[in-house]
């Protein structure tokens, strides 16, 4: 057996890919890759220019996005069976050849690729290339340091009841919201709520281009992109 090799790519300015990844893109006779039906894929975009001349492109389009609650039996049911059938396909492409799959950020940090590593584990070698995740990419955006000391950090998910985004908001320190989107006015209340409003940052597509960074408390929108995160600075123990 050949391996199958996910590739974590950075926050998505290609610059911020590791040499590793990068040798292994351009070197691929095999790259897979998730993204829309109809969307070219951040990943994908990520490396335009890397790819080999004869490499072959393997587009795993989701099946659902945001079209069905992510919380129903259907929406469970139909990514089941799209990461089921992909688990097929790539193990029968690795029995002759090594295939690379793109990963934007890091693989293991809420990455999709997550959902195939568990179920290739047993039937093919996996090796996975660490990437700077996305929230990385973008508190370096801010250009501030973000967590302090003693400082408890929490990434919290926009997709979470409003009392329980609250909830967490009040114990940490600092804070990263990941899954915006249409979520943003429950994030925006929840911070409010937990009297961290005036400290928050909304950063879109964070190290890419058209990259916003502004503060929450300036931001008139009732939706981000799907590549946003709010974040809250830490204000912790330092010396003095």
């Amino acid at each position: 057996m050949h391996k199958i090799i996910c590739v974590g790519l950075g926050p998505g300015d290609p610059d911020l890919m590791s040499v590793r990844a990068h040798r292994l893109i351009a070197g691929a006779r095999h790259i897979a890759f998730f993204r829309k039906a109809g969307r070219a894929g951040q990943a994908r975009t990520i490396v335009n220019g890397l790819l080999h001349p004869e490499a072959i492109e393997h587009p795993m389009e989701y099946p659902v996005t945001t079209e069905v609650h992510f919380a129903t039996a259907d929406y469970n049911d139909a990514l089941a069976a799209f990461y089921d059938d992909w688990t097929g396909r790539l193990a029968a492409l690795a029995a002759t050849d090594d295939v690379v799959v793109l990963c934007e950020g890091d693989p293991f940090l809420y990455g999709s690729f997550m959902h195939l590593h568990v179920r290739l584990a047993a039937r093919c070698p996996i090796e996975v290339v660490p990437g700077i995740p996305g929230m990385v990419g973008c508190w370096n955006a801010v250009g501030a340091p973000f967590t302090w000391g003693d400082d408890v950090l929490s990434v919290l998910m926009g997709t979470l009841p409003e009392a329980d985004l609250t909830h967490h908001m009040r114990a940490a320190d600092a804070i990263v919201v990941m899954k915006v989107g249409r979520n943003l006015p429950r994030v925006r209340r929840a911070l409010a709520a937990a009297g961290r409003l005036d400290d928050a940052w909304l950063v879109e597509r964070g190290t890419m281009p058209g990259q916003r960074v502004q503060r929450l408390s300036d931001c008139a929108e009732s939706e981000s992109p799907y590549f946003a995160i709010v974040l809250v600075h830490g204000r912790g123990r330092r010396p003095v």
